[in-house]
């Protein structure tokens, strides 16, 4: 008699799934990744490619930790992190996303957005900044202007960080108490604490009118911060079809020995005192 295993479920196996990396074991496979991250941005360069990487997420999820460690090895001519603050006046005038396209890369080039034009679908919406008819305006239109920069050949990915409520309280309470983190609470993330519910539900329709097969959302798990780095980023790897450029070896050339240069004495110079 044939016995039928039970499927686990997808709420079994995430739970199976909590283990903790070391940190030894996270930091090798770390620069693994950064490594062929910057093979990537040299396929990128090399094919002319143009890229979009759209990072959003709930307060304390770890956007942030992730596009530093995304960015931090790359060549910062061709890679740009655009984290816009609140528009200005004139900025209020215009198209909502025209602030946001002059951002967008040029070939060879990688923009990262942490957070971008769905401000309007989460924290305008929530907190008010924008009227009804703005934000359905926005839901409205955010496909559409989508599948522009995807017609015009601009690759597109969209990551969502998912944070439990329990762990985000952890985050901010380490953000009060360590001065080196207390710039990373503002009034605004204060007054986001008191308004989960009203965030999930913005995040929800936001999935439901922008969340498609061109254009999808991709959620990243982000309570284990060791373990969303490296997901994260072992995910945005896999989204090309990339190969490595192989390039001339580097050959440092002899030093020329300059016999009549004669230089002003050192003492003429101001040198920082040496403390260490």
């Amino acid at each position: 008699m044939e016995v039928i295993k039970k499927r686990p479920n997808i709420m079994t196996k995430m739970k199976q799934n909590k283990f903790k990396i070391k940190k030894t074991a996270y930091e090798t496979e770390l620069s693994r990744l950064q490594l062929e991250l910057l093979k990537l941005q040299e396929w990128i360069r090399h094919s002319q490619s143009r890229v979009v990487i759209i990072f959003e997420g709930r307060d304390a999820a770890g956007k942030g930790g992730v596009i530093n460690r995304i960015s931090s090895p790359l060549n910062p001519r061709y890679c740009r992190v655009i984290a816009l603050g609140t528009p200005t006046e004139r900025e209020k005038t215009q198209w909502y996303f025209q602030r946001y396209v002059e951002h967008l890369p040029s070939a060879g080039e990688l923009v990262i957005f942490d957070r971008s034009w769905y401000n309007r679908a989460g924290v305008e919406r929530v907190m008010g900044f924008c009227s009804d008819k703005e934000y359905k305006q926005f839901l409205l239109a955010c496909p559409t202007f989508e599948k522009m920069l995807l017609s015009d050949g601009i690759r597109l990915i969209k990551y969502w960080f998912s944070v439990s409520d329990g762990e985000q309280e952890k985050r901010f309470q380490e953000r009060v108490n360590n001065p080196m983190k207390n710039w990373k609470l503002s009034p605004m993330d204060l007054e986001a604490r008191n308004r989960w519910v009203e965030y999930s539900m913005a995040k929800d329709a936001m999935f439901k009118s922008t969340d498609s097969p061109e254009s999808p959302w991709w959620v990243v798990d982000g309570d284990e911060k060791r373990k969303a780095r490296l997901n994260c980023i072992n995910h945005l790897i896999k989204q090309f079809d990339y190969s490595d450029i192989k390039k001339e070896p580097l050959e440092l050339p002899e030093r020329r020995e300059a016999a009549d240069l004669k230089r002003p004495p050192m003492s003429t110079q101001r040198f920082i005192p040496e403390i260490w």
